[in-house]
């Protein structure tokens, strides 16, 4: 069990980098700035689950772990959410979040890189914030978090709820729920991994990394006799 458990954030990474380029093709497409923020949101997904791989495969890599953490621990909720904001929010608020977002994760980038950093205090086959003994740090990521979680599961729940009071577009009301159910399980999983239970942070990194690309492929995909999906790309 433990080597399968070794190897769940290996088809992660794949999933996930793999989902990354089909946003960003649909991104060259259709234009849509919420498509380059997800784009940009699942790759730091797919290299924060690489970093995973290699700490289980090969062992402890300082810059592996701070990868990890910067990209897949802290900020990649937050930048696919953003993507979300894009999409519902005005304009100008949007613009205004963008912003607080950049500068608090340049911010965070300065934090988790210089950081102190002592691998003993991580469980055993399984990376852990725990790691970074450098007060004021770790407190920054359930900032980041919360606003991931509001924006891209709340909106992706809202987005479903519209769908589902108007009768159309079902396609698109089952995806939301499929990227809203997916983006929870990673998140879980971190969440218990902060709380000290450990096994559930990759598991729920694959669980929502294939519910996520199912959603996006459910809500992508026209519904028949209809060209309206299309054509909102």
């Amino acid at each position: 069990m433990e080597t399968i458990t070794s190897w769940l954030p290996v088809f992660s990474s794949t999933i996930t980098l793999i989902f990354a380029a089909a946003v960003f093709r649909r991104y060259l497409w259709c234009r849509g700035l919420p498509l380059l923020l997800w784009a940009i949101g699942l790759t730091m997904y797919g290299i924060g689950t690489l970093c995973e791989a290699s700490y289980t495969i090969v062992g402890w890599n300082t810059i592996a772990f701070r990868l990890w953490y910067l990209l897949g621990a802290m900020l990649v909720a937050a930048w696919l959410g953003q993507g979300t904001v894009y999409l519902l929010a005005r304009r100008r608020v949007g613009q205004i979040l963008m912003l607080i977002l950049v500068i608090g994760s340049l911010y965070g980038a300065l934090r988790v890189f210089s950081a102190t950093l002592d691998p003993s205090q991580m469980p055993k086959g399984e990376l852990s914030g725990r790691a970074i003994v450098t007060p004021g740090v770790r407190i920054l990521t359930p900032f980041f978090n919360t606003y991931g979680v509001v924006t891209l599961i709340g909106g992706a729940l809202y987005s479903a709820w519209i769908f589902w009071r108007r009768r159309i577009l079902r396609n698109r009301l089952q995806g939301n729920i499929l990227i809203a159910v997916g983006a929870m399980a990673p998140m879980l999983g971190g969440l218990f991994s902060r709380l000290g239970l450990t096994g559930y942070l990759y598991p729920g990194e694959l669980l929502g990394a294939v519910l996520m690309y199912i959603g996006f492929l459910r809500s992508t995909t026209a519904a028949p006799g209809g060209r309206h999906d299309e054509e909102r790309g």
